[in-house]
């Protein structure tokens, strides 16, 4: 059963579909073409998937391309950075499962993977240290670099567990100003 507090899946799909959309109009702000790799079985609660001579594969979100580049992204969105007590630091995380396909998806294309956090402003984790004040915006990583400084796993949470990073070991790619109205270029659409 699910408490009252927890966000249906519906809420959860509209939450990061929404993030997906402001990341990708970001993307397209900064010369890139976005294509989203939608394929999504809401009865199955199956996502956008990688079908190779290795088998099936979770895939990111977005495939974005220039003239001169074609990056995978993964787009999370996030209301708060988590407070690890054990190490101080704020961290952030994603589904092991998930993640060890991204891996695969690294190995069997020509494409890097990014893995980009979009936190939103004004809210804090439960364990926020009294006067401290969660980070937000736009945060990422490629997957290679992400691959080297994990700083745990944890079996509990998620249907898989997870995998968590600091924000030391992430970019800060863009302030959430970015993310909090229209981008101008794409107002007129």
């Amino acid at each position: 059963m699910i408490s009252a507090s927890a966000p249906s899946f519906n809420a959860q799909l509209k939450t990061g579909l929404l993030g997906e959309s402001q990341i990708s109009r970001w993307l397209i702000g900064r010369g890139f073409q976005v294509m989203p790799a939608y394929e999504v079985e809401l009865s199955h609660g199956k996502g956008p998937r990688l079908f190779t001579a290795e088998g099936r594969f979770i895939s990111p979100d977005l495939l974005a391309f220039n003239a001169a580049k074609i990056l995978w992204i993964e787009a999370k969105t996030k209301s708060a950075f988590t407070w690890h007590r054990a190490s101080q630091t704020w961290q952030t995380g994603i589904d092991r499962r998930h993640w060890t396909h991204y891996l695969e998806v690294e190995k069997l294309t020509p494409f890097p993977v990014w893995i980009l956090f979009l936190h939103r402003a004004g809210n804090q984790a439960k364990d926020t240290p009294a006067g401290m004040q969660c980070p937000s915006g736009l945060f990422g990583n490629t997957i290679r670099k992400l691959a080297a400084s994990i700083h745990h796993e944890h079996d509990n949470h998620g249907p898989s567990g997870m995998v968590y990073w600091t924000l030391t070991a992430l970019i800060k790619i863009a302030p959430i100003e970015h993310f909090e109205s229209p981008a101008p270029e794409m107002a007129n659409s």
